[in-house]
């Protein structure tokens, strides 16, 4: 028989956010916390599947509090055996009001078979309230007896309800509060505490003994603490006990009660995981990429191939007249450290160029830093863990996509042949033009006419000046070309280094830092859903 609904539909998503937390936990939590918490997952599934319309209901208390005898009395038999010789309780005692369905939970409790005793329809005349309470009498938690320590401490720890059983004489004793009742703060729908013996006190005595009880209580953390004052000789407050009991076996809700009761203590150990976005966003991406293309040297290599490009040109669209002149001059490549430039390429091509590790690494943990400076340590170190997971094989990865990118500098645009035999057909127009004039001055015979008539040098001069002015005219033209084209290849290198090194980014530090950006995320939730 399951519990119903209504009392366990604000219980179950708190258990399964507390399993969630415990998936989730391993490395960011504290082991003690999460073995904890797994033993109150098992143990609140075994206890919902088990008998609702029982509550278990548990006399704990120290050597000589009475605790067997107030069990008879309640129980209205003499079911637990009592006496001089402590302890007499070594093995614990149960009785059922109401036995259909209770054999599954008292198994579950570890019951044995000949300490069950049920009471009969004849004795329960008058005492219908108290059907489906399960009484237990454990064993003194206080006991010289080595099994009864454990088995005391198991049923506690099991129990829907516990019914701490306090000497008039011993009712501070540091082992009960310290060891119990310091430890289940928090608990105080799960939990009641009767001041036995009072037969033995004056009323006056009483009276001062319960208000000091109940301002030790609240010291310890109980709040609203349920005292009942009985006594088994006299029968005074059993009634009252009765009533208290019955009050939680009617409501049906001890057991649930319990639970949550312990889910809220278990909460107030749970460091809360801190703040941290669900996943990377475009600007720490985009940052990311930035930093990692510097580390590359991205904006140099564009810088230095769109310099080479450009002087490379000069070879095929230079006028050749210019740089026979210019070869008089030192060379520009070298007064511009061009040369340099051009091996950084030529590196580039060859694989020879790579990302520098020192500078890759700053970029991952600026990354990691920004993402986790609001986030609880345990989960700032497995974010940064995340982060530099893989950075070792970052920078070979990144110049491995590179290489394929690499600038073609053996490629030469078939205009700039075009150019090139374009301009020595003028320089050959000019030498002819140069020749034609020399023979007309030298009379050097040609055997040509027009060649040898003097009317027609001024010209032939004309013409090898607008030689000059066009070759020198379509160098400038093709040179201007050759900047725009340059400068449209830097920028199609650059986008393309750019798309790769942010897929290697994406693939080997994004990627794995996301993964625990929504591990954080989903703890996160879960702490939310486990606090309502």
């Amino acid at each position: 028989m399951t519990t119903p609904l209504a009392t366990r539909g604000a219980l179950v998503p708190r258990l399964a956010a507390l399993s969630k937390v415990v998936e989730l936990g391993p490395g960011r939590l504290d082991k003690k916390i999460l073995s904890d918490a797994g033993t109150l997952l098992l143990r609140a599934g075994d206890r919902l599947k088990l008998s609702s319309d029982h509550t278990v209901v548990a006399l704990a208390g120290g050597t000589g509090s009475g605790k067997s005898s107030l069990f008879n009395a309640v129980s209205g038999l003499e079911l637990s055996p009592t006496g001089v010789r402590r302890p007499t309780t070594a093995r614990t005692h149960a009785c059922v009001w109401g036995l259909e369905g209770a054999a599954p939970l008292l198994d579950w409790l570890q019951i044995q078979w000949r300490h069950r005793f049920s009471r009969s329809s004849a004795l329960d005349k008058g005492e219908s309230q108290l059907h489906g309470l399960i009484l237990l009498d454990l064993p003194d938690h206080d006991s010289i007896r080595a099994l009864t320590d454990p088995e005391a401490d198991r049923l506690i720890g099991l129990a829907d309800l516990v019914v701490w059983v306090l000497d008039p004489q011993k009712y501070a004793d540091a082992a009960t509060h310290r060891r119990y009742v310091a430890e289940l703060a928090g608990h105080d729908s799960g939990t009641v505490f009767a001041l036995n013996q009072v037969d033995k006190l004056a009323p006056e005595e009483l009276a001062e003994l319960v208000i000091d009880l109940n301002d030790l209580l609240r010291r310890e953390g109980v709040s609203q603490p349920t005292v009942v004052t009985t006594s088994a000789v006299t029968g005074r407050g059993i009634d009252s006990l009765k009533s208290v009991l019955a009050d939680a076996v009617t409501r049906r809700r001890a057991a649930v009660q319990r639970l949550e009761s312990d889910l809220d203590r278990l909460v107030r150990r749970l460091d809360p995981p801190g703040e941290a976005p669900a996943s990377v966003d475009a600007a720490r991406r985009v940052g990311l990429t930035d930093a990692l293309c510097d580390a590359v040297g991205v904006p140099a290599v564009g810088e230095a191939l769109e310099n080479v490009h450009a002087e490379r040109s000069a070879a095929y669209v230079g006028w050749p007249v210019t740089r026979l002149v210019s070869a008089l001059r030192p060379d520009p490549l070298k007064a511009l450290r061009l040369d340099d430039l051009r091996e950084e390429i030529q590196g580039l091509a060859d694989g020879a160029v790579t990302a520098q590790p020192a500078e890759v690494e700053n970029a991952v943990q600026a990354l990691a830093d920004g993402l986790s400076v609001d986030m609880q340590p345990s989960w700032k170190a497995a974010v940064q863990h995340a982060a530099r997971s893989r950075s070792g094989q970052l920078p070979q990865a990144l110049s491995e996509e590179l290489e394929e990118v690499a600038p073609r500098l053996g490629f030469v645009p078939g205009w700039w042949r075009a150019v090139q035999v374009w301009q020595y057909l003028l320089v050959a127009a000019f030498l002819l033009g140069f020749i034609w004039i020399v023979a007309s001055l030298t009379g050097i015979p040609t055997g040509i006419s027009l060649v040898e008539d003097p009317a027609s040098l001024p010209w032939v001069g004309i013409a090898m000046a607008s030689v000059l002015g066009l070759g020198a005219l379509s160098s400038v033209a093709a040179r201007n070309f050759v900047v725009l084209g340059a400068s449209k290849e830097r920028e199609r290198l650059e986008l393309e280094m750019r798309r790769r090194v942010g897929m290697v980014a994406e693939g080997m530090v994004v990627e794995p830092v996301e993964r625990e950006l929504a591990r954080h995320h989903e703890f996160a939730q879960a702490m939310h859903t486990l606090r309502r």
